[in-house]
């Protein structure tokens, strides 16, 4: 059986990314430029660094600055207390994560790096097709 993620997966991933990009391009100016943007959207892979202390909390650390949650209570907040900066950052991480589905990376296992929610990625999905 091949795990892959599907192309709808993908493409929910790339929509999540422009509708993030184009709402901060509206909104998020405000709480901060295109250099903002730049700087920080690579930021959530920070969370990389928890592989160092084993599988489990690389998961964890990875999945929580991967999952949807944070970025819309973020972007919640901002909105409740009005303040432009949150919101900026919400539209930014959003993207992110959006950047990473497109590319297939989902939301990690303690099993292993490669196994994801979308499915297999690396070189374990790479020893699938060989």
């Amino acid at each position: 059986m091949t795990i892959v993620a599907p192309a709808w997966q993908r493409l929910e991933g790339l929509a999540l990314l422009a509708l993030s990009a184009l709402a901060y391009g509206r909104f998020g100016q405000e709480g901060g430029g295109w250099g903002l943007f730049a700087i920080l959207f690579l930021a959530p892979d920070l969370s990389f660094a928890g592989y160092l202390a084993g599988p489990r909390v690389g998961a964890w650390s990875y999945n929580l600055a991967h999952s949807l949650i944070g970025p819309l209570l973020l972007a919640g907040a901002g909105l409740l207390i009005s303040a432009p900066s949150a919101i900026a950052l919400s539209l930014i991480w959003l993207a992110h994560i959006g950047f990473d589905r497109a590319l297939g990376y989902g939301l990690k296992s303690p099993q292993a790096f490669e196994v994801t929610h979308l499915g297999l990625i690396g070189k374990a999905r790479k020893a699938q097709f060989d």
